[in-house]
């Protein structure tokens, strides 16, 4: 039997994700040598093996993700005949991000803002261009921030200016921890700038703000369940994701009050590639960050309380959620810039903890 050439173009996961060049093989094989190859039934023997995802994500994400999952999981089994196992992991972002480069082997990351992503980036995890991989900078959901107030709101609290007082007592969690506490942070601090006012005129704000905030838990769902759970404090700042969730699960019916102007906070998903490629789920990483943008996933993240990004979603949501005048944080100059400036070393954040203890 004559020998015949081969030839196959692979990629490799660095140059597909960054659109260069291929690298090329010739083998000298007959036809049917190759279709029967035992390098080729092995590669389709894992590709059908069952499989697990680590999906490692934000505190309030989870009860959205526990619907999530088993949609995913049925519809890859239709499309692929795969089976796939899907573990979330929950906590504040700030220690999720960490968590992730000390060693939680991810496969993929849906934190509260781009800043964590891209300290994974740099911590050589993540590949530059995650944020393009995926529609609307890979990011499914949005939120924004409110004041939960108690019943019959005794400390008429009706905008931004009534939370710098000293007679009301607040509760927000850690901006050191919590992705969630960053953009309340973001929201303090932009309403005051996208009215005219001067940095010192937030910073001063922000001061007397923290100063009425005794207690910073570590996450988003530590500080609702001390204020809902163990009725500390006059109002809590958190994600409008909490109001709605406590609403659903009965935990607490008071209205909160959604101030304006107010940060539309984005929160990206995107596969933790060197940890993908070390546990071979790269295909069905990414097919799951993917899903996240379709109907039923953003029904879901609607349902439970996440703004969505298509729009379709947005269809669907539109008479959950409150209308309000909306900055973003690129019009605080972005996060790369806006976390170094607040929350770096000797940062604002460092200044107004000293200043507000």
């Amino acid at each position: 039997m004559s020998n015949r050439i081969f030839v196959a173009f692979t990629q490799s996961p660095l140059t597909r994700r960054l659109g260069a060049g291929l690298t090329l093989a010739t083998i000298g094989l007959s036809s049917a040598a190759v279709l029967t190859s035992p390098a080729l039934a092995q590669q389709k023997k894992q590709a059908a093996a069952p499989q697990e995802l680590l999906v490692v994500s934000y505190a309030v994400t989870k009860a959205a993700y526990d619907k999530i999952f088993p949609l995913f999981a049925a519809d890859w089994k239709k499309k692929t005949g795969q089976t796939v196992t899907l573990r979330g992991s929950y906590g504040g972002s700030g220690s999720q991000t960490r968590a992730v480069i000390d060693g939680l082997e991810a496969d993929v990351v849906h934190l509260a803002m781009s800043a964590d992503v891209n300290k994974i980036e740099k911590a050589g995890l993540i590949e530059p261009g995650w944020e393009k991989e995926n529609p609307y900078n890979s990011t499914p959901v949005n939120s924004t921030v409110v004041a939960f107030v108690r019943p019959g709101n005794p400390k008429k609290i009706q905008g931004w200016k009534d939370l710098d007082n000293p007679n009301v007592d607040i509760i927000a969690a850690n901006p050191k921890t919590s992705g969630g506490a960053r953009w309340n942070y973001a929201a303090l601090w932009g309403q005051v700038t996208e009215q005219g006012g001067s940095d010192a005129d937030a910073k001063k704000y922000i001061l007397g703000v923290y100063k009425n905030v005794d207690v910073l838990p570590k996450d988003a769902r530590e500080a609702t369940d001390t204020f809902v759970k163990r009725r500390k404090g006059d109002v809590l700042l958190n994600w409008e994701t909490e109001g709605i969730l406590a609403r659903r699960n009965g935990e607490w019916t008071v209205p909160y009050r959604l101030f304006s102007p107010n940060v539309l906070t984005e929160q990206p998903a995107t596969v933790v590639d060197k940890n993908a490629d070390k546990h071979g789920t790269r295909k069905v990483a990414e097919a799951f960050v993917k899903f996240l943008f379709t109907t039923p996933a953003q029904k879901v993240f609607a349902d439970y309380g996440f703004r969505p990004v298509t729009p379709e979603g947005k269809a669907y949501g539109k008479s959950k959620f409150q209308e309000v005048k909306f900055f973003r944080i690129s019009d605080l100059g972005g996060w790369s810039n806006f976390d170094k400036q607040q929350f770096g070393k000797g940062g604002n954040w460092d200044q107004i903890f000293k200043k507000s203890r």
